[in-house]
């Protein structure tokens, strides 16, 4: 058995049985990194340097750019590793990309409801909104999601790194991952498949389900106004982050929720794939191609007319 006192670590397979995908697979996932570092450092910078974007939406998606740079990083640097080289990963680093993957994975899931409810009180509150989302209640909300995050990592990692493991140690998977882990375990497993669903629901379906709210409740706002304008205000303040919340659940609900039986687990693979390494690059441009403000502000970060006329 392979326990939390074993030095070998495990192997991760990944997509050992295609090498030449693994190729492939190697130069998108570098690609999407590099990606990733330079859209989320752009949009921190641009949300710190240029005094309009010093607004809670704003706020809050900085903390969401910062938030996906350490994402991909807790996983990528060693995904890269695995598929080019070596496969193995020691138990400690087992232990704290698990930890860290874990933490930040629930730390987006809130931080999107917290979003989410911004754009509620701007759509439906627009006269209270500077009363109702102050700076205070900015930083509660932000530190409320990483404590969260932090707090139901320190629940699912220990029990999971704690199951009896197979001699084989090999996770099938490109990363150590709680369903993948447990999939690992030659002994029983009741308690810990109890705990990832109790937890799923309340990292995902709780979280989702506020944010449904959210966007219910501003669609029947904007309907009862009946103008045009109206409809291309609520529009643009929401849309960038409806498109990243519709991207990041299905990719994480694939992931997370899927049934027991081997497609589903190859076609998990591609979808965590995804998670941990598509959607961190895709937001940063959802978010800087679909909001002029950003756009704006990068032009005058080099010199240039920032209020001339869009496109």
């Amino acid at each position: 058995m392979v326990n939390q006192s074993s030095p070998v670590g495990f192997l991760l397979l990944g997509f050992s049985e295609y090498p030449g995908l693994e190729r492939i697979l190697f130069v998108v996932v570098l690609t999407s990194y590099l990606l990733t570092l330079v859209g989320n450092t752009l949009i921190i910078l641009l949300s710190v340097l240029d005094p309009r974007l010093h607004s809670p939406m704003y706020f809050f998606l900085s903390n969401f750019s910062f938030l996906d740079l350490c994402f991909t990083t807790s996983c990528v640097p060693q995904m890269l590793v695995n598929l080019w080289g070596p496969k193995t990963i020691s138990f400690l680093g087992c232990f704290i990309q698990l930890f860290i993957f874990m933490s930040l994975g629930t730390t987006e899931c809130i931080l999107l409801t917290v979003m989410a409810f911004d754009r509620y009180v701007a759509v439906c509150q627009p006269l209270h909104y500077a009363t109702i989302i102050h700076p205070r209640l900015c930083w509660q909300l932000a530190a409320v999601a990483w404590v969260l995050g932090l707090a139901q990592s320190i629940v699912q990692t220990p029990p999971t790194l704690l199951l009896p493991f197979c001699p084989h140690r090999q996770i099938d998977d490109f990363l150590c991952e709680v369903p993948s882990l447990i999939r690992l375990s030659c002994g029983d497993t009741t308690y810990n498949e109890i705990q990832l669903v109790v937890s799923s629901f309340f990292i995902l379906v709780v979280p989702l389900s506020l944010v449904l709210v959210s966007y219910g409740t501003i669609a029947r706002a904007v309907l009862r106004i009946n103008s045009t304008q109206a409809w291309k205000r609520a529009l643009g303040t929401c849309s960038s982050h409806l498109m990243v919340v519709t991207i990041f659940y299905s990719s994480v609900i694939a992931v997370y929720l899927q049934p027991k039986n081997p497609y589903a687990q190859k076609r998990g693979k591609f979808f965590g794939l995804f998670y941990a390494v598509g959607t961190p690059s895709l937001n940063p441009l959802i978010y800087t191609l679909r909001n002029k403000e950003v756009k704006r502000a990068f032009r005058r970060l080099l010199g240039k007319d920032g209020e001339s006329r869009e496109n």
